[in-house]
Parts: structure tokens; C-alpha cells; sequence
């Protein structure tokens, strides 16, 4: 929703401003200093959604100006807060057309479900459609990482989608380096420590920009400030996210604490890594296991194999007995195209597109996107070889 504040005091107008913003719902907040007569001028197309009246006083003709625009526009909702209480303060703003009169200091818990009633009846109510992948490493070096940034970078390569990719390592995340050589101006900590912020446009602003519609907001540069993050905040994080991208990645490294289970929990996917090595297949054993007692269905969890041999000792169908599946991803080994893509900071698609690491990444992303292989165009060999037959 648009949502607009008006006040003719400053400090209420800021603290009013912090605590809409904070409301994880992505709504567009203006704040207006002055009378209602500040919204006489506005274009209907700049008019809000809802109109929230700092103190309005009957003395000040300020309900004869909320009965006026209430009248040239009957879909606005207009909030009153006032430290008034009485019988006739309460009836002369009800004629006004205001819909709710809350008391002064106003919090969320009195605040946020009034907008949330607005936001249904206006129909306005945003839906969560973005889809959350979280990739997990079942041993350290399984590859998570690369796997998770590089299926980002094919995701958004088609310029049809937009996706974001949130480090969760918080402790020594690194995922930036990965798909870029920019240092993040901004992390995941600094996110959070400032969520009464929190908006598309600061989220967006926090994230390295890999491509137009690909973004990576980087982890915490320093270990120290991890606990800075906490899992309300990633409640608020990924729900704005879902608003604003098609695919949110969850790079979630290898620790499991209040917060990255948080986040696990937001997952609508969870692509537990591991390689054909008995190590891996024990660790990915105890890794679902933990799963089960989280209580996650079972198709929400996705195996896949990295650096798959089809010529290893241990075949795909001995994983696919000992995990009880026969729905396991496999990326194969290409070590040259993906320590090149590791060592310079580009995506392995950009850096090696025929290498069949980017192939199958490639392939990966239509499967979860839906879209289909882009057709290319007939060589002159193959229009003559029409031609023949």
C-alpha cells in the first residue's frame, strides 16, 4: 500500500515513519510536515492508500478538511491519532469519513493490524510469490556456495527474473567473491541493524549488484557482528524479499542455530550438497536426520551431487539406494571452469558458457523457472541439409 503521514510535529512525524517502515510488508511511506492542506495540490495518481492524521483538531478545521477529501476520494482510508477520547471528538471524526481514531503513542500492536485490515478490504494485500531455495553444505568444500551464487547468476541470465541471494555463513560468508570482484557496500548485519528501515528500495540498495535483476546482499565482513542478526529479522527480510523477487537463494553454509533455522524454515526448497565420498554420504545421513526432526516434508529436501563422475566408485544408484530417492540433482565435475570462475570472481556461465558445469547450471535454472531453452538459430548447413531431405 501507499501509505502517507502527515504531522505538524517533526520528532512524531520521524518516529511514525520508523515504525511503519518497520512493518515488513514492502509498503511506500511519505512523510508530509504540515496541515492537510499539504495533499490539496496532489495529482491522483500521488494520492495514498491510506492517510494518517497526527492529532487532528476540530478547532483547526482540520476534520472539515479529512470530510472534504474524504468525499473527492471515497477509496482513501484516513487513521486518526489523538490523545482525544471523548464521545464528540469520536463522532465528529466518524462523520469525517475517518475509519479508526488510535490513541497517542501509537505502537505496532495497536498500528499494524489496522493496516492489515485496510490492506485486505482494499484488496491491496500483498502475496508472497517470490520462491526460497536454500542450498546447505553436508561437509565443508562440498560446494554450496559456488552451486548456490552460479545458479543465481542462471536464474536471472535470461533477464526474465529476478533474484536475490542472501548469505546466511554469517561467520565467514564469502559468497560476493564468488560472482564478483566488488567489495558490498552494505551487508546482512548492517541490514539488520537497521530493520525499523527496511524497504524495497534499502534492500535493494544494500545488495552487490551482479546483474540488473541479480543481487547478492553479502554476509557480515566481520564474525563479530553476526549476532547482530537475529531471526526475527530474517522473518522480515525474506518476507519482503518474496514480494519483490522471483527467486530468493539462501546460501546457509554449514552451522544450524536459531537463525539459519529460521531461515531453513522460510525455505520452500532445501538443497542439501554433498560429493560421492563415504565422509559426504555419513555427514548428509545425519544432516537429514536433523531435517526429519525439524519436521520438513520430504519433498521439500532435494539431494544434489556435485562434482558427479559417472566413472566413480560410488555410482548414483548406490546414493540413490542409501538416501531412499531416485530424484537426485547431479552437477558434474569440472574443476578447470570452476576454479577459473572461483579464482577471478566471474560466474562460471559467463566465464566458460560451453563447459558442462554451465550446461547443467543452465539446465538446473529452466527446471526451477519454468522457462524453456532458448532455440538457436538454423546454420546454413542444417537449412542445405533440409533442403535435401
Amino acid at each position: 500500500m501507499k501509505i502517507a503521514v502527515i504531522s505538524k510535529d517533526e520528532r512524531h512525524l520521524l518516529d511514525l515513519g520508523r515504525l511503519l517502515r518497520a512493518r515488513p510488508t514492502g509498503d511506500e511511506v511519505d512523510l508530509l510536515s504540515g496541515g492537510l492542506i499539504r495533499l490539496a495540490g496532489m495529482a491522483d495518481e500521488q494520492l495514498p492508500d491510506v492517510l494518517i492524521i497526527d492529532q487532528p483538531s476540530v478547532e483547526d478545521g482540520d476534520l472539515v478538511q479529512v470530510e472534504r477529501l474524504s468525499g473527492l476520494h471515497p477509496a482513501m482510508a484516513f487513521i486518526a491519532l489523538s490523545s482525544e477520547s471523548s464521545s464528540e471528538f469520536l463522532l465528529h471524526a466518524m462523520r469525517a469519513g475517518v475509519r479508526e481514531v488510535l490513541p497517542v503513542p501509537v505502537t505496532s500492536a495497536t498500528l499494524y493490524p489496522v493496516l492489515d485490515r485496510i490492506a485486505e478490504k482494499l484488496g491491496r494485500r500483498h502475496h508472497a510469490s517470490g520462491k526460497v531455495l536454500a542450498f546447505i553444505s553436508c561437509k565443508g568444500g562440498s560446494g554450496a556456495t559456488f552451486l548456490a551464487t552460479n545458479l543465481g547468476y542462471a536464474l536471472a541470465a535470461s533477464g526474465a527474473k529476478r533474484v536475490a541471494l542472501i548469505d546466511m555463513n554469517l561467520q565467514f560468508g564469502d559468497a560476493s567473491l564468488f560472482v564478483s570482484d566488488h567489495k558490498p557496500l552494505a551487508t546482512l548485519s548492517d541490514v539488520a541493524s537497521q530493520i525499523h528501515r527496511l524497504d524495497p528500495s534499502f534492500l535493494a540498495s544494500s545488495m552487490l549488484s551482479i546483474l540488473p535483476n541479480y543481487g547478492v546482499l553479502a554476509a557480515p565482513s566481520d564474525p563479530a557482528h553476526t549476532s547482530d542478526v537475529k531471526p526475527d529479522h530474517i522473518d522480515a527480510i525474506i518476507k519482503l524479499a518474496r514480494q519483490q523477487y522471483d527467486f530468493i537463494i539462501l546460501d546457509v553454509g554449514r552451522s544450524l542455530d536459531a537463525v539459519t533455522i529460521r531461515a531453513l524454515d522460510h525455505a520452500d526448497l532445501i538443497f542439501p550438497i554433498l560429493q560421492t565420498t563415504l565422509p559426504y554420504i555419513r555427514d548428509s545421513k545425519r544432516l537429514l536426520t536433523v531435517f526429519r526432526s525439524l519436521e520438513y516434508a520430504k519433498e521439500k529436501i532435494q539431494l544434489i551431487v556435485n562434482r558427479h563422475d559417472k566413472g566413480g566408485e560410488i555410482r548414483l544408484k548406490d546414493l540413490e539406494a542409501a538416501f531412499d530417492t531416485d530424484q537426485m540433482q547431479t552437477i558434474p565435475n569440472h574443476y578447470d571452469a570452476a576454479a577459473a570462475s572461483v579464482n577471478q570472481g566471474v560466474p562460471v556461465m559467463k566465464l566458460a558458457p560451453v563447459s558442462p558445469l554451465s550446461k547443467a547450471l543452465e539446465e538446473f535454472a529452466r527446471s526451477l523457472s519454468g522457462e524453456a531453452a532458448a532455440v538457436k538459430p538454423a546454420s546454413w548447413i542444417d537449412k542445405l541439409r533440409g533442403r535435401k531431405e
